[in-house]
């Protein structure tokens, strides 16, 4: 099963770049979209919708063209959610999972706090918030793929100026902390770091300074599985060309039979 996580900083400007072309070559089972900046009606185009996938979204109602989340999967799903019960985080659409068997595929769009404190301090909260949620799901009978744009590196390895970005959100001391909880206390896996243990690759770079073309970037886009799914991991890919957004999608294969 080959999974795809993609921020594409806007879907409608992503397909006019040819990311629907290069998907339909990746023989993906499922892709996650974030920051699709579209209302769902706005993605109606049969150029966006692939006709062999079942499509959902979840779009923000507190502000039209920003965030949303989406889901394709080639699978017809058992169940589609939306909300995690926080109307402050949902409805900026940052949540959207489709339920497979016991298999759950989300798509996470973790708020930024790049724009200033006021975010930022939103963006500790939703990690206080989110975290007792991912505990109940690590505790849960089923397994989960959660794609997405976490809007925070872990470690040294993934990104490429660590010295001078620990002050800057994304790269915050309290926010690795988090993730160290995730990964060490409660047993979330992140798949590239299974898979590369010494890999030094990223999935976003700034749009200014030609950081991409020097290669100055942060990895920040993950698929975190749960503890059962580590064994079915079987390959990773980060697709930094052709460019499609200021992120590059990341493609896991997993074992056949995952979700049963």
């Amino acid at each position: 099963m080959r999974i795809l996580s993609f921020n594409a900083n806007g879907l409608r400007s992503a397909a006019q770049k040819g990311f629907f072309d290069w998907f339909a070559q990746q023989d993906a089972d499922v892709l996650c979209v974030q920051e699709t900046k579209a209302q769902a009606e706005q993605l109606a185009d049969p150029a966006l919708r692939p006709s062999n996938y079942k499509i959902a979204f979840r779009d923000a109602t507190t502000k039209k063209g920003y965030s949303g989340v989406g889901i394709y999967s080639r699978r017809a799903p058992d169940a589609v959610l939306t909300e995690l019960g926080w109307a402050e985080f949902d409805d900026e659409g940052r949540y959207i999972e489709m339920r497979f068997g016991k298999l759950s595929v989300v798509s996470l769009y973790l708020p930024s706090g790049s724009s200033g404190d006021e975010r930022q301090q939103f963006k500790f909260r939703c990690m206080d918030w989110f975290a007792p949620i991912l505990q109940k799901w690590i505790d849960s009978d089923r397994d989960y793929v959660i794609c997405g744009d976490w809007n925070i590196v872990h470690t040294r390895l993934d990104i490429k100026n660590w010295t001078s970005n620990q002050k800057n959100s994304g790269c915050l001391p309290e926010e690795r902390a988090w993730l160290d909880h995730l990964f060490q206390q409660q047993g979330w896996v992140d798949s590239y770091r299974h898979l590369r243990p010494a890999g030094e690759d990223y999935t976003w770079w700034s749009q200014r300074g030609a950081a991409r073309a020097k290669n100055v970037g942060w990895r920040i886009d993950y698929q975190v599985v749960s503890p059962r799914l580590r064994d079915r991991l079987r390959g990773c890919a980060i697709h930094a060309e052709p460019k499609f957004s200021d992120h590059a999608p990341y493609t896991v294969d997993y074992a056949a039979g995952i979700g049963e």
